[in-house]
């Protein structure tokens, strides 16, 4: 409503406008007395109501709080359950892989005769592959079939002279039972992967509660892996001795092809110490196979329960009856006397060569083609190159004048041999070869490439017959040793002249007085 004005003689005057009645009022309240009271029935109908709904909560709270608690336990009981299970099935995989057929090596052993072979061709496949006598097998089968225990065995010999066939041949004859064969690499991780397929180990990869783990039992080194892998076999081991009666086996073939370094040498350190513990207590029996004299020499000062055994080649009277009877039976042929003599005399009693001469239809010429094939190994690895050689192959030249030098000293020992004793390969002690190369690093190297074996005696000769026929064919052909005086003596000016400094003179400074004398010039130099 508009405020009223009044004229005055200012002007006009604005009236405070007047308040509604209404307004004026203030607010009234009911009186306690006029309030509406509540019905005491209904009162209590509220309180039950609340009652019932606070309990029904509670009841909820309960219920979910024991769904996930039984929710829980049975979780915890099945992962529990899990667990167990998969730890029986871990040791009962390990367990079957040590029955008969079960690894790549048995079957190798067992296919040629146990699959698909009628019973009356196997009299004639063995000895098809079996042809020669083997004086060492009768002990290697006391080793396979478990009758020789407490001991863990090292068997070392050349190349091809038949290690892994020994072995085969005593395993067939049991069906395998018993044996885990694996073959050694440098690289550790492969090794792990072979030492897990030849005794059914998955090293817990195929485990479902590494998905619920931070640190998977995956995330660790190999040595650990194969730690892992030996307690298994050992919980296995002690399980099956009361049933089996007799030890378990597991050949580790080839040894010398880990690495000799830290790692290397942690592995053969861990693996020696379980075939000792294992061998003083009946429960596995080791077999390492290997070529070189380096795994001999870094077993040999921890060794007590070690059994080692050399293979050698075979003896010569075997090898031309076997070798005779072998070409009556399969080739109709009656070979004379002197050409078995010069077949021996070419390759030896080495079973690698045998074979291939047994089975070919000229002998002579299968025996000149090995014989060159070792004398260009040896050339192309080793052969020296004379006066004119450049300063930058002198590390090469030393390496491969210290073989020149070795070979002429097996030549030069061979000839000092009677003729009426049987032949065999002259043979110099470790040390005296040191002496005669005049450095003790390279012996190892000869062996690895298989110029030369040191064999468990320390005694160092040729790698085979063949090897020593193309050292007596290198060594005595004509102008060898001026060949080889001319290659030392440029060695050694080389090396003279790397520890050779020069000085060099230029001209004294002048000064007023003359020339400075050159012997103040030099030491102020």
């Amino acid at each position: 409503m508009p405020r009223p004005f009044q004229s005055t003689k200012r002007g006009w005057l604005l009236l405070p406008l007047a308040r509604h009645p209404t307004r004026s009022r203030p607010p009234s309240f009911p009186s306690q007395s006029s309030r509406k009271r509540v019905p005491q029935h209904d009162r209590s109908r509220h309180d039950d109501g609340l009652k019932k709904e606070s309990s029904r909560f509670a009841r909820s709270v309960l219920e979910g709080s024991t769904v996930a608690l039984i929710s829980l336990l049975g979780l915890g009981l099945g992962g529990y359950a899990y667990s167990l299970l998969y730890k029986k099935m871990v040791l009962d995989k390990i367990e079957n892989a040590f029955k008969a057929g079960y690894s790549s090596n048995e079957l190798v052993s067992l296919g040629r005769i146990a699959y698909g072979t009628r019973p009356d061709m196997i009299e004639k496949i063995l000895e098809r592959e079996n042809w020669v006598p083997r004086e060492e097998q009768s002990m290697i089968d006391t080793i396979i079939n478990g009758a020789m225990r407490g001991r863990y065995h090292f068997i070392i010999g050349e190349r091809g002279t038949g290690k892994r066939s020994l072995i085969l041949e005593s395993m067939r004859k049991i069906g395998g039972d018993g044996i885990a064969m694996l073959e050694a690499h440098n690289d550790l991780e492969v090794f792990r992967v072979r030492l897990g397929k030849a005794i059914d180990f998955e090293f817990h990869e195929d485990y479902i509660g590494s998905l619920f783990s931070i640190r998977g039992p995956r995330d660790s080194t190999p040595l650990l892996d194969i730690e892992r892998a030996l307690n298994k076999l050992e919980k296995v081991a002690l399980r099956l001795r009361k049933a089996r009666g007799r030890p378990l086996l597991l050949i580790i073939n080839n040894i010398h092809f880990f690495k000799d370094d830290e790692a290397g040498l942690g592995l053969l350190e861990i693996l020696q110490q379980r075939a000792e513990i294992w061998a003083g207590n009946d429960l596995v029996t080791v077999v390492f196979t290997s070529d070189e004299h380096w795994t001999f020499e870094r077993l040999i000062p921890h060794s007590t329960n070690m059994n080692v055994i050399s293979i050698r080649d075979i003896h010569k009277e075997t090898v031309t009856a076997a070798l005779k009877k072998y070409r009556a039976r399969f080739h109709n042929e009656d070979v004379p006397t002197n050409v078995l003599d010069e077949v021996f005399a070419k390759v030896g009693g080495r079973l690698i060569f045998l074979n291939q001469v047994a089975k070919s239809n000229d002998m002579l010429a299968t025996c000149k083609q090995i014989n060159r094939k070792e004398k260009t190994w040896l050339l192309n690895k080793c052969w020296i190159l004379g006066d004119s050689m450049d300063d930058d192959v002198e590390e090469q030249q030393k390496y491969c004048a210290a073989a020149m030098v070795l070979a002429r000293a097996l030549v030069l020992r061979e000839a000092s041999h009677s003729s009426t004793e049987e032949y065999k390969l002259p043979e110099i002690p470790l040390h005296e070869s040191r002496q005669i190369i005049t450095r003790a690093d390279y012996i190892q190297g000869f062996d690895h490439i298989n110029v030369v074996h040191i064999d468990a005696n320390s005694m160092v000769r040729a790698d085979s017959v063949p090897m020593q026929n193309a050292f007596r064919e290198i060594c005595t052909q004509e102008g060898f040793e001026e060949h080889l005086r001319a290659t030392l003596n440029r060695l050694d000016e080389l090396e003279s002249l790397s520890r050779t400094r020069e000085v060099a003179f230029r001209d004294p400074p002048q000064y007023e007085g003359g020339k400075v004398p050159v012997q103040t010039y030099c030491a102020k130099l």
